[in-house]
């Protein structure tokens, strides 16, 4: 999977990286690469399935798709 990411050079140094595709995922480094890595964890993160996202309802269907 590719993503598009955005790197924002800090004021006081470093770098905010965030993926627009993902509200919320965000993080930073001090350098261009430590953000980068840092980033990578966190969209790693945020796509975990989390056990309490899997609650159904009796009337629920679980479908797999592909992107």
């Amino acid at each position: 999977m590719n993503l598009r990411v955005i790197l924002e050079p800090g004021d006081e140094g470093g770098y905010t990286v965030y993926v627009p595709s993902l509200p919320g995922c965000i993080s930073e480094g001090d350098t261009r690469e430590e953000a980068l890595k840092n980033i990578r964890e966190a969209i790693a993160l945020y796509l975990e399935p989390v056990p309490d996202d899997m609650l159904l309802n009796d009337n629920a269907e679980q479908v797999e798709i592909a992107v």
